[in-house]
This record gives C-alpha cells, structure tokens and sequence, in this order.
C-alpha cells in the first residue's frame, strides 16, 4: 500500500485543510460530533465503522486539533471528545458538504435529514460572499497562487 503523502507545506490552503480532515470517516465522525455525540460509543454505534479504525481516527483528530479529550460531564472517570474551536471552524464546510448533497444526490420528493436553526426550525443555507458582503459564485473568483 502507498503512503499518504503529507500536504502539510503545499502553499494551497484546501490542501493543507485536507490534510488535516483526512478522508471521509474523519468528516462522518466531525459531523457527528456537531450532532452531540461525545463518546467512543456513540461514535462507533452511529458509524457502525470497526473500533480500531474508530480509534486511529479519532487519535488522530485530537492529534490535529479538531477534537479535544475532556473528562465526561457527569463526574466519572471515561473522557469525551469534544470539537475544539479549530474542529467548530469546520461548521461552513459540513453545511457545504450538506448542501451539494441535498442538491445534486437526492431525487427531488426524496426524504433527508435536514440541518435547521434550533430557535426558529428554519433551514440552514450557507452563501459565499465577499468581505464587503455581496454574493459571489466560483465564475466570479480567481486564486492568486504564490509564484513558484
């Protein structure tokens, strides 16, 4: 099997991103952890990925920085894990994420889960826009790669 080769130094900011996230588990175990689960268990039971897999996965987000361990909330000796403000920054991609699914992978009558605001039930949109706060799509955009 062929190494993964590490983006760590590549000038590209999605590189880097990826190589901190990782592969898909990674973003399942995130999105969950958005979701309120907190302990290996939980993350494993709403997976259903191997514990060892599970482990090495969830190592590794604590190792990066997107998750913290903490001692549980009820006193006793397990620990959580718990999205760190670095892991909380991921929010806008999952709700990418979300929303190319639920527009180009489910027919249009078909049932999804839905991400709403808590207070009001309305539905989640993200908007890319500029820092003076117009709209913007990819057309509009170009990125200034570092020269070489």
């Amino acid at each position: 099997m062929v190494g993964r080769k590490s983006l760590k130094g590549d000038y590209c900011p999605s590189a880097r991103s990826l190589d901190v996230i990782g592969d898909w588990w990674s973003l399942l175990i995130v999105r969950d952890a958005f979701d309120g689960l907190t302990r290996f268990g939980e993350f494993q039971k709403s997976l259903g990925i191997a514990k060892n897999i599970l482990s090495e996965r969830l190592r590794t987000l604590v190792s990066r920085g997107i998750l913290e361990l903490v001692p549980a909330e009820d006193g006793g000796s397990r620990m959580q894990y718990r999205l760190t403000e670095m892991g909380r920054d991921l929010f806008p991609v999952m709700v990418a994420l979300r929303q190319f699914g639920e527009r180009h992978l489910f027919e249009p009558d078909e049932r999804h889960s839905q991400l709403v605001e808590r207070e009001t039930g309305l539905p989640v949109r993200l908007d890319v826009r500029t820092q003076d706060g117009r709209s913007i799509g990819a057309e509009d955009t170009v990125i200034l790669k570092v020269p070489e």
